[in-house]
């Protein structure tokens, strides 16, 4: 079966006057911070802690710590499935621009960075969870991310990725605090020092049927490590400042999000076990509600479902099929 998935790529500005598009998973963490009555706060002071973040990690020939600063790009990609004209909101990410007030240049950063997928959601909160309803020992689906791998690996060798993006992407997550993460000797300037986890986990396994490998690191003036998922060489494929352009934007997002973690009052050790009860944290002034976007999940599964999985079961089972 020989089908084309066609795809649209819509680029939006984040900065404080940001407003969420109808189609954005609101459990997005820009999009989260872009609602309430802090909402315009809420953006100035986290894009200024990536600034600020960005210039303590590229501190050379920048004495005042003002050197840089950090745009960022909400890509949206839209998929049509039986080329009707009618498009789902396939995936969500970041693109960073790192801005040289010295020079006046503007550079491409790293695209990725933030990682929003529809289609995850149905896997983890509606496939996921009524394959394990009333069982007594958890277990994963026949084929479970196939088909979300599959289309992102369809969309990267798409023309219009390539049209649109000179490499590949990078992503970066929180680790997970069901797993303890031994440190290396293996220092890089600017990713630090890199952890090795004691087991994999199922998001590991997730993202590599999206093709993506992951290391962690737990670059200078962090306290935990990240998972960094990528394609090729993740310390020679992309430049200095485009790896903390990415640092910047996801450790801001992070210490936001996972306090608990990221902006613990004590830096990880050799052995590093996260802990989301860790009570020795700080909270930024920065309003995010972590109860809705748990919640919201489950209703942007459903939404999935009801709006994809279903409408498109057979074309994409198909497809699938025949896609390698």
């Amino acid at each position: 079966m020989k089908k084309d998935f066609t795809f649209t790529i819509k680029n939006l500005r984040l900065d404080e006057n940001y407003h969420p598009s109808n189609n954005t998973r609101l459990t997005t963490n820009f999009a989260n911070l872009a609602r309430g009555e802090s909402r315009q706060s809420n953006l100035r002071n986290a894009l200024q802690m990536i600034d600020n973040s960005f210039n303590a990690l590229a501190h050379w020939d920048n004495p005042q710590g003002d050197r840089y600063s950090v745009e960022l790009e909400i890509i949206s990609v839209d998929m049509d499935i039986d080329g009707s004209g009618e498009t789902f909101p396939s995936i969500e990410v970041l693109k960073t621009y790192i801005i040289d007030n010295k020079t006046g240049e503007r550079t491409e950063g790293i695209v990725g960075n933030n990682f929003s997928s529809y289609v995850r959601d149905y896997d983890f909160s509606v496939l996921l969870l009524d394959h394990n309803k009333d069982k007594p020992q958890f277990s994963v689906p026949e084929n479970f991310g196939e088909l979300h791998g599959k289309l992102f690996k369809y969309f990267l060798n798409s023309d219009t990725y390539k049209r649109n993006f000179s490499k590949l992407p990078v992503i970066c997550l929180s680790v997970s605090d069901n797993k303890t993460y031994h440190r290396t000797e293996n220092q890089h300037p600017v990713l630090g020092y890199e952890y090795q986890p004691n087991e994999s986990s199922l998001t590991e396994q997730y993202f590599k049927k999206m093709g993506l490998q992951v290391r962690y690191f737990m670059p200078p003036n962090s306290v935990a490590p990240f998972a960094f998922y990528f394609f090729g060489d993740l310390l020679n494929d992309y430049s200095n400042l485009e790896l903390i352009s990415t640092i910047s934007t996801m450790g801001t997002f992070q210490r936001i999000y996972r306090p608990e973690i990221y902006n613990a009052n004590a830096v990880a050790g050799a052995r590093y076990k996260p802990n989301l009860k860790n009570k020795d944290h700080s909270l930024t002034q920065i309003v995010y509600d972590r109860e809705e976007r748990s919640r919201l999940a489950i209703d942007q599964g459903k939404f999935t479902e009801e709006n994809f999985i279903k409408p498109y079961q057979n074309i994409l089972q198909q497809w699938s099929a025949n896609y390698a």
